[in-house]
């Protein structure tokens, strides 16, 4: 593998097909260290395959997935299991927010640091020594991140009742908890109003500064994209249409044409 220098992700060639239909044919595009990359395209267009292969939860017929992980190890995504990539440092959110509502925010947001958990199920049943420390630490972690996030007042608090905004705020907090290089996010803005798409587009900033993480974004809302993005891939039929600044998207006559339906 190649040194990737200040990239965290490079996608080439990645091509994928449902009975003879193609998906994602021929993509290539590359996220840069502590960039929030944009990828964007009408319904049908590929985006959430482009998400499942990089994440592993489709194979891809062909193309080559590399990731600069925890200690910038270069890892190649296709062979790793789809268990695999979270250890690798690589988070996805969901579209539909995933949390267990009868449990509190704090213990939602702990189950994304079960994987770093050293002591095994017995230690921890019987809650000896070695188990007790390492939960306060991730406890303590977590704590951390709700302050973070500005919800730490709610942090005992049932998931079950919470306004939708703030349901959002605790996956983020989970996803954080994973000690993530690149975070993808499916369409966060789905649901929120106007004020929380503008507190989202503030949060995702934040993230990318404060946890040193690159994010990539999905995304049907074009001013959160255009308001947060450093670049973006504009894709059609799983067909790269352009890569570029939100300036040279919003003004590149093929995305116009196909994701905005201009002549």
């Amino acid at each position: 593998m190649s040194k990737m220098e200040n990239h965290v992700l490079t996608v080439d060639g990645l091509s994928i097909a449902f009975g003879g239909l193609k998906a994602v044919d021929d993509l290539s595009f590359d996220i840069k260290d502590k960039e929030i990359y944009g990828l964007i395209g009408p319904n049908g267009a590929g985006k959430t395959t482009v998400f499942n292969c990089i994440t592993q939860f489709y194979k891809p017929d062909k193309g080559d997935l590399r990731f600069k992980g925890h200690g910038d190890q270069i890892v190649d995504l296709t062979t790793k299991p789809v268990h695999d990539i979270i250890r690798q440092g690589l988070v996805r959110t969901f579209q539909n927010v995933e949390l267990i509502r009868e449990l509190s925010i704090i213990d939602n947001v702990l189950i994304g640091g079960h994987i770093d958990f050293e002591a095994n199920t017995l230690s921890q049943a019987l809650k000896l020594p070695k188990s007790r420390k390492e939960e306060k630490k991730y406890r303590e972690e977590a704590e951390k991140i709700l302050e973070d996030l500005g919800i730490l007042d709610r942090k005992d608090m049932l998931v079950g009742g919470q306004p939708y905004g703030i349901l959002k705020k605790v996956e983020f907090a989970r996803t954080l908890m994973a000690r993530p290089k690149l975070i993808i996010l499916d369409e966060p803005a789905a649901g929120l109003n106007d004020s929380e798409t503008i507190d989202l587009a503030r949060l995702i900033k934040r993230i990318r500064d404060q946890y040193d993480c690159s994010i990539l974004l999905v995304e049907h809302d074009m001013r959160l994209v255009m308001d947060v993005c450093d670049r973006i891939c504009a894709i059609n039929f799983g067909k790269l249409l352009a890569i570029g600044t939100p300036k040279e998207i919003q003004g590149n006559k093929a995305v116009q044409s196909a994701y905005l339906g201009v002549e």
